[in-house]
């Protein structure tokens, strides 16, 4: 009588241990990979923001959107050591509002690797930016508003190359959980952006706008 080929228990066995191993080689590189292309679109929103800052200042004798961003609106309370700015908060208008006419598309403004945040980073304050800071304050990304209270544009800053216009509203989006851990995208006032660790992203909001 002939016999009927086939695998035995133990190879069956074998075979799911082998695709198990490949498996957790394979998956955390594609979430890398995955990750790096979340990010590179991210940094390439930023730029083409730089791109409509600078028409928004060509057309507003060089200067930046007298505008604020969802750190502003929601948590005011980050300028209380200086009312004369916080006074303005509320008859300002959004950065989001004022730059579309020049940034044309609102996906613009929308980082593929915003997952929200329940705080507003770096303060202890609430702010509800869930599913994602897109979808709830309309923007992935925050401005540094000194830049506007300032009346500056790009050609008026001190460093513009050092100087940060705008960065993602959270660290952990590019990077681990832990503010030290975390990476941000981050636009220049000169208009190149790049990918910065805690201690990069520190170091460029200590840059003096004058």
């Amino acid at each position: 009588m002939g016999s009927r080929g086939g695998f035995t228990l133990v190879e069956m066995l074998v075979v799911v241990g082998i695709l198990a191993v490949l498996a957790a080689i394979i998956f955390p590189v594609f979430m890398q990979a995955r990750g790096k292309a979340r990010q590179a679109q991210c940094i390439s929103n930023l730029k083409q923001l730089g791109l409509a800052l600078e028409m928004y200042a060509s057309d507003h004798d060089e200067r930046y959107p007298f505008a604020v961003d969802p750190a502003d609106t929601y948590c005011p309370q980050i300028w209380d050591g200086f009312p004369e700015w916080q006074a303005l908060i509320s008859r300002m208008p959004r950065l989001k509002d004022v730059i579309q006419p020049y940034a044309k598309s609102r996906e613009v403004l929308h980082c593929a690797s915003d997952t929200g945040y329940d705080h507003l980073e770096g303060t202890p304050y609430p702010l509800d930016a869930e599913p994602t800071a897109f979808e709830a304050v309309g923007s992935s990304y925050h401005w540094r508003t000194e830049v506007a209270f300032e009346h500056l544009g790009p050609s008026l800053l001190a460093r513009p190359a050092e100087t940060n216009i705008m960065m993602d509203g959270c660290g952990a989006w590019h990077g681990g959980r832990s503010y030290t851990s975390g990476r941000w995208d981050v636009l220049f006032g000169d208009g190149h952006a790049k990918s910065l660790n805690y201690r990069q992203f520190d170091e460029a909001w200590m840059v003096p706008v004058r």
